[in-house]
């Protein structure tokens, strides 16, 4: 059963509440919800994490902390799934994100004003200049597809959470009905 792997590896909140890094916050850690693996309690917290994942830098595991708390979704399972994007999947989903965000604005290249990079080895100053003007150009369709991706992504886990849990449970009823059957 998955949620006898997770147990496994997922700390105990007693360990968390008496960490010292947590206990200023000891008060809000109490809710259940935030601690057990039930079907509402995981689906949104797998929202949550593909959500925060994509917040640029460091603070993906913060803001998902935060939303996890007042929405009291489980703190480890939202924390984990943040992990979706490292230094082999950030740039990829980047690409993505902007491509969302030109198709939702209705930009081609053009009109977007993005032309394609090339760095002047010879003109180190210009290439940096070039590259930065390149960047900023990717602003608009960038910000834009990232909180729309976020939120395909974060709808698109709940909904995957919640059915692959109803198939489980239906399966285990199932096979509970053969072995009484059986009998």
């Amino acid at each position: 059963m998955p949620r006898k792997y997770f147990r496994k590896y997922l700390p105990d909140r007693d360990t968390v509440r008496s960490s010292r890094l947590a206990k200023p916050f000891g008060s809000w850690l109490h809710h259940p919800n935030l601690w057990c693996l039930n079907r509402r309690s995981v689906s949104g917290a797998v929202a949550i994490g593909l959500f925060c994942g994509l917040i640029p830098g460091p603070l993906q595991m913060l803001g998902a902390l935060l939303l996890a708390i007042p929405l009291r979704k489980n703190i480890p399972v939202a924390l984990i799934v943040t992990l979706y994007t490292n230094p082999l999947t950030i740039v990829p989903l980047y690409v993505i994100a902007f491509e969302y965000g030109r198709l939702l604005l209705g930009l081609d290249y053009a009109a977007a004003g993005i032309t394609p990079f090339v760095f002047e080895w010879s003109d180190w100053p210009g290439s940096m200049r070039a590259l930065g003007d390149w960047m900023l150009g990717l602003g608009r369709p960038l910000a834009l597809g990232l909180v729309a991706l976020a939120l395909t992504l974060a709808a698109l886990g709940y909904v995957a959470v919640e059915l692959a849990w109803r198939a489980h449970v239906r399966a285990a009823w199932r096979a509970r009905k053969l072995r009484c059957r059986r009998l």
